[in-house]
């Protein structure tokens, strides 16, 4: 009895293993690697909205520009007059607690609606040095986007100089009121459709095919079949909207969003920072055949699947001298950093392949 309830043990750790290895496999599966469109993808019209406005922060410890700039003075004999109390500019030639500041908000991209608050950052203008403990005048602010002069938001408020390096900034949160709503337009009315933007970093010719693709599998019993989705270029795919789904157009577009798509293509890039040292690589970079010589050491890099040789020959073709095509780049860093080559060298390094054409993707030099 006792063997048999070891036995029995036995089947339960093993099925228990047999189970955990099942979640394994499917944690494993592609399928749970898809990404979703919102992650890649943007609605167009979705867009952040800027404001911006000139105003004056009172209230300085004699940090302010006041006392040294004619135009500080102008504002703020223009500001007391409004506030009935008229004096002259000469009166006004010691204000330095005062300084001319500009402000800057940004209203998210789902939009805003009258009476809400968002923050905003103000910044010297005219050599004040400090704006720590003032306090913006009310101060009305505009956008580019709206044709007139009309007043979107209201800013004022205590500054807070977030940066001690940087005393002539300084920020109000929560200091900017709407007076009007900002709205995104997502849908194309006149043709009942909406556009997908793909992000630059995976934008492509076959992105954007597969996402249509992937979309109009989607959503193929709501259109009978019909195709939906149609791309219009490497980084836009125009969608239809179901005639079900005219009057639920936010819905369609969650659902939209919610599509996944099986390994979005990245763009081959490489960025570089010689300030922090970093060396970041998206995509399939690629490097030619080619020899490095610096400073004390040598490699050659040859065909795809060799790792480079230091101080050797190019790995050739079988059956003559003819170069083999390129590898990958991240075999060069790897052999690198086995030669414990400097950051600042690397770097150096790839920057010269860029120039020759050896390397084979867009370089961000930071």
């Amino acid at each position: 009895m006792a063997k048999r309830d070891g036995n029995h043990r036995c089947f339960k750790l093993a099925g228990l293993i047999v189970l955990a290895f099942g979640f394994v496999v499917q944690a494993m599966n592609p399928a749970y690697a898809r990404v979703r469109l919102e992650h890649i993808c943007m609605i167009q019209g979705q867009q952040e909205v800027r404001l911006t406005g000139l105003g004056l922060v009172v209230g300085l410890a004699g940090t302010g520009d006041g006392g040294r700039n004619l135009p500080t003075v102008r504002a703020l004999r223009a500001a007391m007059l409004k506030m009935n109390l008229p004096t002259s500019e000469v009166e006004l030639r010691s204000a330095d607690n005062v300084a001319v500041v500009m402000i800057e908000a940004t209203i998210p991209r789902s939009g805003i609606r009258r009476g809400q608050k968002i923050d905003c950052h103000v910044s010297a203008l005219m050599g004040a040095k400090n704006l720590r403990g003032g306090r913006l005048l009310s101060t009305p602010l505009t956008t580019a986007q709206v044709q007139s002069d009309l007043v979107v938001g209201i800013a004022s408020g205590g500054l807070a100089v977030e940066d001690i390096q940087r005393p002539t900034t300084a920020k109000i949160a929560m200091g900017v009121e709407l007076l009007e709503d900002v709205t995104t337009l997502f849908i194309n009315k006149e043709r009942s459709l909406i556009t997908l933007l793909i992000d630059p970093a995976h934008a492509s010719f076959w992105t954007s095919s597969e996402v249509a693709r992937v979309v109009n599998s989607e959503f193929s019993f709501e259109s009978s079949g019909r195709q939906v989705a149609k791309p219009v270029g490497p980084g836009a795919v125009e969608v239809q909207i179901p005639q079900q789904y005219r009057d639920l157009p936010v819905e369609f577009v969650a659902q939209v969003l919610e599509v996944g798509i099986d390994n979005p293509t990245t763009q081959a890039r490489v960025v570089l920072n010689s300030r922090t040292g970093t060396v970041i690589v998206t995509g399939e970079v690629q490097v030619s055949p080619c020899a490095i010589a610096h400073k004390n050491f040598s490699i050659e890099l040859g065909v795809e699947g060799v790792p480079p040789s230091p101080g050797g020959a190019f790995p050739g073709d079988p059956e003559g001298d003819r170069p083999a095509a390129g590898q990958q780049f991240r075999t060069l860093i790897d052999a690198l950093k086995q030669l414990q080559v400097p950051t600042a060298d690397i770097i150096a390094i790839i920057r010269e392949l860029h120039a020759t054409g050896k390397l084979h993707a867009e370089l961000i030099d930071h």
